[in-house]
């Protein structure tokens, strides 16, 4: 799985001219599946989202905090390019991305894994063309590989 986690102050995600969800203080998360993804995959990514210290604490540190810290929320939004691969030619290739159906299973899991973190986990629609709307804080991008390729 890939992922890149923005801190936000706030965002959310349309799909035409419907919000289909929104966040204040909190986790941007866009995510891919692999199609070598599995459930150890789905765990190494909550675990990080959960854990990661990206915000800031109350001795001035800049990153001290994780998400569940300061109570914050998680927007997760599939995003199968960010499996896009532009080392030949012009057009992206995806062959290292899952089709949909396995993807949207892993999908599935880890949105419920993070609830059960306990964090509110609003979500985009899968498979949908999305506008993400946020407020990067910071700013704060952070990669996460659950394969460690980067």
């Amino acid at each position: 799985m890939r992922a890149v986690v923005q801190r936000v102050t706030e965002a959310c995600v349309r799909v035409g001219d419907r919000t289909i969800g929104g966040i204040a203080l909190g986790l941007v998360v866009l995510v891919a599946i692999g199609r070598d993804d599995g459930p150890a995959d789905v765990r190494y990514l909550v675990g990080k989202i959960r854990d990661a210290r990206l915000f800031p604490g109350n001795e001035g540190k800049p990153m001290d905090r994780s998400i569940v810290d300061v109570a914050g929320a998680v927007l997760l939004v599939s995003q199968f390019t960010l499996y896009g691969d532009l080392r030949k030619g012009r057009r992206p290739s995806f062959d290292a991305a899952a089709g949909p159906e396995a993807a949207r299973a892993l999908y599935e899991d880890l949105v419920r894994e993070l609830r059960a973190v306990p964090l509110p986990v609003a979500t985009g629609e899968f498979q949908a063309t999305m506008r993400v709307e946020l407020v990067n804080d910071g700013p704060v991008t952070i990669l996460i590989d659950s394969k460690r390729e980067f």
